[in-house]
């Protein structure tokens, strides 16, 4: 699952980079080990955990913490053993086989790895080939048959289902557009549990992508006062103009 982004929707990558992943990877045990004790191991890398990067990797090699929402053995055959695993960004599949080898004190290392989630969007429903997005093409360009196309080509709203969502008023969209800060003032609705310093989403009232925020306040605080900052916008999505620009004429 690689999600891929048209025009104004590269802006949303960003977003891609923080939600959680789902892999199915196949690791090979160095021993022979007793099925009991290979999922007995499985189990204390449920959570959080603990992790340095591995010697290829893109990122700086330093111990971090990275959560491990869900881990299942779907099959074990000798020394292969195939497994699920739902997890945080940033979180290495080939690093978690070596340290369950070293925790079972035979070693191991990823064989196969497959990402079946990236944030909301999934394997089953939400996947194409290139010859599908290929057939879909041609349907529209020889018959003018969009429906294949408009089911491959989603709307760039959906990338947001799993951040926080704050719907602004329609006056401080073009504001916001045009790189303003989000003040209390100009939020109709927010969604519960925002927590200060997190990534938000800004949606017009029609539920369409703003901005991406930083969150200044929580929830309860947002609700609370009646001036201030709210949010802190770090990348503008909706083209400057599309709404009209009532922050001016104010």
């Amino acid at each position: 699952m690689l999600p891929i982004a048209f025009e104004d929707a590269t802006k949303v990558i960003q977003a891609f980079l923080l939600s959680g992943k789902e892999y199915v990877c196949l690791m090979q045990l160095h021993e022979d080990v007793a099925e009991e004790r290979i999922r007995a191991v499985f189990s204390e890398f449920i959570g959080a955990i603990l992790q340095r990067p591995p010697l290829r990797a893109a990122v700086k090699r330093v111990v971090r913490e990275r959560m491990i929402y869900k881990s299942d053995i779907l099959e074990i055959d000798g020394r292969l053993v195939l497994f699920k695993i739902a997890c945080q960004a940033g979180t290495y599949a080939r690093k978690i086989c070596s340290d369950i080898g070293e925790a079972l004190g035979c070693g191991a290392h990823m064989k196969e790895l497959r990402r079946t989630r990236a944030g909301p969007f999934n394997e089953d429903k939400n996947s194409f080939s290139l010859y599908d997005l290929l057939d879909a093409y041609d349907d529209w360009k020889q018959k003018k048959d969009e429906a294949k196309l408009r089911k491959a080509v989603r709307p760039v709203e959906e990338a947001f289902d799993f951040i926080p969502k704050v719907y602004i008023r329609d006056s401080a969209v073009d504001a916001i557009c045009h790189g303003a800060d989000l003040a209390i003032p100009g939020i109709v609705r927010l969604d519960k549990a925002i927590v200060s310093r997190t990534l938000l989403v800004l949606l017009s009232i029609k539920g369409e992508v703003v901005a991406l925020a930083k969150a200044l306040l929580s929830t309860e605080q947002m609700l609370e006062q009646d001036h201030g900052i709210a949010a802190k916008t770090v990348r503008v999505i909706m083209p400057p103009g599309t709404y009209p620009s009532l922050w001016k004429e104010s």
